[in-house]
């Protein structure tokens, strides 16, 4: 418990101290960082699990407000979703990192999963696609999961949650829309 709480003071020490210490006020984000621009604001997402444990498809509504911190150097978006009927509320950040020249995606949980296991991703951004790599696959022991986006046309992208046995073949587990609201 102590470890834990420890932890998250931590994390948080560190979050505040990066947003208020980096670059000064009116900076833009690198140009790395322009790429996730496509995410700001008001979105509202709906779709479908298409399996679940029960073998019935169910349904799940996103709720995200992103913006970009102080320092122009982290997403920062807080997501309240229902998934069938089970309210799961989170606090994901992105950014790109300039030491290993990639994108990583890092979620928060208050509420409806355990907050000891932030899931943390690698990220691709190619164009107007965006796949945060989950779990990786094992043949024959465990499956890879990975969170697809398409953006555009603007005000619109489709995502899926797909999983693969072999981590070249993909099949979506959870699929939906999501639009920009006004």
């Amino acid at each position: 418990m102590k470890r834990g709480l420890l932890l998250l003071l931590l994390c948080t020490a560190g979050l505040f101290i990066a947003s208020r210490s980096a670059s000064p006020a009116g900076a833009q984000p690198s140009s790395e960082l322009r790429a996730l621009n496509v995410s700001l604001g008001h979105w509202v997402f709906h779709g479908t699990t298409l399996k679940t444990k029960s073998g019935k498809p169910g349904s799940w509504t996103w709720s995200e407000d992103c913006r970009w911190s102080p320092n122009q150097l982290y997403l920062e978006c807080t997501f309240s979703n229902v998934w069938s009927g089970k309210p799961v509320e989170s606090l994901v950040v992105d950014t790109y990192n300039t030491v290993d020249h990639s994108y990583w995606h890092y979620e928060f949980y208050a509420s409806g999963e355990k907050g000891g296991k932030p899931f943390v991703a690698p990220m691709t951004v190619t164009g107007n696609t965006w796949i945060e790599s989950g779990r990786k696959a094992i043949p024959g022991k465990r499956d890879g999961e990975r969170i697809v986006y398409h953006w555009g046309p603007p005000g619109h992208v489709r995502v899926a949650i797909e999983t693969s046995k072999d981590g070249a073949h993909w099949t979506p587990v959870d699929q939906g829309e999501g639009s920009r609201q006004k």
